[in-house]
């Protein structure tokens, strides 16, 4: 409770329209923000402490408050909640969890640790990342880079991007396009509405990957030794791939075929949109002939 006190009380002090406080963290401790609509930039470093740089307005007031393992920072004024700029240094093994509602646009960058992040109006961009990281924006793009172990990402009017990426991926969006490079996994799951998916990484024996869209193509890159069954499914739009294959159990809509000894399992489907399989490195040369 004394540390409560102190930290509440430097940031009282903090000249008007600018918050500037540290204060100590412990391992085994999570750092929940909140907030209203605003800029939140988060950058990890490797001090037992937490950085709190805010700008907002005169009559806002920033609170830190630790309930067990959880510290929480959010924002309040006299006319309801406020919007706050957040510029925050946290140690890299901490998990995060940030809300932003309505509107808040969310950067982090260099944490080992779990994440999770909500936000309705603004873009979310991750880099690293361990454990479960889920990431959610209704009206902006979601993207990640470097993160490991179970990925989640959804957007409703927004893109999707994962580079460099390992573990159980799973990417939904309604009105967006998703794109998956350097990724390693066993598991993958990709599905849009209205836009194109575009997937280039492993295929693992014994993986299960899928990737579905209604209104948009779908290319997919599959090495040359890898052991999978494929399934192929497109009602108005074209198959295309790269090199040779020997289609089994063909109709008008939907045809299977395997490569190797076919352990892993692919499924591409698209109602009114193309799909395209190629080498890793070759889609983009076969677009430009």
């Amino acid at each position: 409770m004394l540390f409560v006190l102190a930290a509440v009380a430097g940031l009282t002090m903090a000249p008007p329209q600018d918050t500037d406080t540290s204060f100590a963290v412990r391992q085994g401790q999570r750092l929940e923000l909140t907030d209203f609509g605003g800029q939140v930039t988060i950058k990890a470093w490797r001090q037992n402490s937490v950085r709190v740089k805010a700008s907002h307005s005169s009559r806002d007031r920033i609170s830190v408050s630790i309930d067990g393992s959880t510290v929480s920072i959010n924002a309040s004024s006299r006319h309801g909640p406020a919007t706050v700029d957040y510029d925050l240094l946290v140690p890299a093994w901490m998990p995060l969890s940030v809300s932003g509602t309505p509107s808040a646009e969310v950067t982090i960058e260099g944490t080992d640790a779990e994440v999770n992040v909500e936000t309705v109006e603004g873009s979310v961009r991750v880099i690293g990342g361990s454990g479960n990281v889920s990431l959610r924006s209704v009206e902006g793009e979601v993207s990640v880079e470097g993160a490991r172990g179970h990925i989640e990402l959804n957007s409703v009017d927004g893109s999707i991007e994962v580079r460099d990426c390992s573990g159980d991926i799973s990417a939904e969006t309604v009105d967006g396009e998703i794109t998956l490079s350097g990724i390693e996994s066993a598991n993958v799951d990709a599905s849009s509405v209205d836009g194109s998916i575009q997937y280039d990484g492993t295929i693992r024996d014994n993986g299960r990957y899928h990737f579905e869209s209604h209104d948009g193509d779908v290319s997919v890159s599959v090495p040359e030794r890898a052991n999978v069954s494929v399934s192929v499914a497109t009602f108005s739009g074209d198959f295309d791939a790269c090199f040779p294959l020997l289609l089994k159990d063909k109709t008008k809509h939907r045809f299977t075929f395997t490569l190797g000894t076919g352990s892993a399992r692919l499924e591409l489907e698209s109602f009114d949109g193309s799909i395209k399989l190629c080498r890793p490195g070759m889609a983009h040369d076969k677009d430009k002939e």
